[in-house]
């Protein structure tokens, strides 16, 4: 079953490429979606996928890349839509 969630990670989460690796992490667990950075300094996202899949995602998130300290998810599940065709870096 596919899924679609829509996110948003604060904490010390830009400048400290969890844009790019977000990308990295969504490409090899074959999602869909985008990231951006947030002018308030959160990471906004949305990843569309399979639900166990998208789960791994959501786990990856709560701890980010190495220089990443996340200290806080929000997690808005929404309805399929298939709008992407790969995973994108917005700005």
């Amino acid at each position: 079953m596919n899924i679609r969630v829509h996110v948003f990670i604060s904490g010390k989460v830009q400048g400290v490429f969890f844009r790019s690796s977000t990308k990295d992490m969504a490409k090899n667990l074959d999602l869909f979606g985008w990231v951006r950075n947030l002018a308030d300094g959160r990471v906004e996202a949305v990843f569309e996928g399979k639900k166990d899949t998208i789960e791994k995602m959501l786990e990856w998130c709560r701890v980010g890349p190495e220089y990443a300290r996340v200290t806080g998810i929000e997690v808005i599940w929404e309805e399929f839509k298939g709008d992407f065709k790969e995973f994108l870096l917005r700005r």
